[in-house]
């Protein structure tokens, strides 16, 4: 990280500073975006701006920077740190001199932006895939805000850890949600499915890009609600977002999905995934 953006200012991330009393750091209230950077360009910008636009609407909190302005930022940031990135961005409602539940009366919103480098895709991914557990998703029902308070994602990411998966799929009410920081697909026979967006997930948007793809060459979509058994009995499983792309799930609760290898219907969209982003990166 060579340096970090911070209320209008760029300096080295050990000389920032934000006051105690900021309500992202007392309250969690904020929100925030995770953006890749492929060959120097930010992977689906508009996209990522839009959802950060509507996660500051959902909590009442007015964008404080123009487009231009983020694009700005992220010029300067992806320039002093080459190769490829991920970018975190995060806006809060900024200090109040006092703890309180309620909004400040006047809001002095804390930006802050930083750049690190991602790491190529560990090639046993491709040919082993990775192994998720199924966890009751018990987090609140306001996860379509990319929220900062992400103590139930952190306490569900590491249970999956603990049994060994690099990630839990959630079910509530006996449907899939979401992943602890991923969208699921299931595949059955040759159809996609993805739970349809609702309050109880983030919309992603490497979930949106996977279906535009799929769609686009003729693949079988469709978004709608999965149950335990479809994920438990899938031929397919795969796991998205903008960090990890998408991954095939090959084991689920110890037990294999399909023949316990990434399946041919993940290697056909990974191909369209990767071909993708080298058309839009050189």
């Amino acid at each position: 990280m060579s340096e970090i953006y911070l209320n209008g200012e760029f300096l080295p991330a050990e000389n920032a500073s934000i006051s105690v009393m900021d309500r992202g750091f007392l309250f969690g209230d904020g929100v925030y975006e995770v953006i890749p950077v492929y060959g120097g360009r930010p992977f689906r910008l508009a996209q990522h701006l839009a959802r950060l636009d509507r996660s500051l609407q959902c909590i009442r909190l007015e964008n404080p920077l123009e487009p231009d302005d983020w694009e700005r930022i992220l010029t300067r940031l992806i320039g002093a740190a080459p190769g490829d990135l991920l970018i975190y961005l995060q806006v809060t409602r900024g200090p109040d001199p006092v703890r309180n539940h309620l909004f400040p009366h006047r809001v002095e919103p804390t930006v802050f932006v930083m750049t690190w480098a991602s790491k190529p895709r560990d090639p046993a991914i491709v040919e082993e895939g990775v192994a998720a557990v199924v966890l009751e998703d018990n987090r609140w029902h306001r996860c379509d805000i990319k929220s900062i308070a992400l103590l139930g994602n952190i306490l569900l990411r590491q249970e999956a850890e603990d049994a060994g998966a690099t990630e839990a799929i959630l079910v509530r009410d006996g449907l899939v949600t979401e992943g602890s920081s991923t969208n699921p697909f299931v595949i059955q026979g040759e159809e996609i499915l993805t739970p349809p967006q609702s309050n109880l997930l983030l919309r992603g948007i490497t979930r949106d890009l996977v279906l535009e793809l799929a769609r686009g060459a003729g693949l079988a979509c469709a978004e709608r609600h999965i149950t335990r058994d479809e994920l438990e009995t899938a031929d397919e499983i795969w796991i998205s977002s903008s960090s990890r792309e998408v991954q095939p799930v090959t084991r689920l609760d110890g037990k294999p999905v399909g023949d316990g290898m990434p399946g041919p219907l993940w290697r056909r969209v990974d191909t369209l995934y990767q071909d993708y982003k080298a058309s839009v990166s050189s």
